[in-house]
């Protein structure tokens, strides 16, 4: 043998040691323990306090969501049926509809214009 091969005989390292000891894999179940699920209670209480909250708080946006679709159809509702009122309230009041309903009563149209009557007061007509 050479002088090299003697050196890089001496130099070498045994087979077991360059071998990575591998860690047996845990499963998941055995990391969770009692004491870790103590220590992170607060945590965990307080993720399930904010998914509460953040839940509710989505179903009160849905339930005000509809109520406001639902005051506006009713509000569309109520500005035609003022838009309908208001016109038939313009048609009754034309002078010839006001005459064609005070017909019933006896009354009638005036066909000559209106006098004024004016009355003297008693110091007018001592004097």
């Amino acid at each position: 043998m050479s002088e090299e091969e003697i050196i890089d005989k001496n130099q070498e390292v045994p087979a077991e040691d360059h071998i990575p000891l591998q860690e047996p894999k845990k499963e998941w179940r055995l990391r969770i323990n009692y004491s870790m699920l103590v220590q992170n209670m607060p945590r965990i209480l307080f993720l399930a306090a904010l998914a509460l909250i953040y839940i509710a708080n989505s179903h009160l946006a849905e339930k005000k969501i509809r109520r406001i679709n639902q005051l506006s159809k009713e509000i569309k509702e109520l500005k035609w049926e003022y838009i309908n009122v208001k016109s038939e309230l313009m048609f009754k009041s034309k002078m010839s509809e006001v005459s064609k309903s005070v017909e019933q009563l006896g009354l009638k149209q005036l066909n000559s214009p209106p006098r004024k009557i004016v009355l003297k007061n008693e110091t007018e007509k001592n004097d």
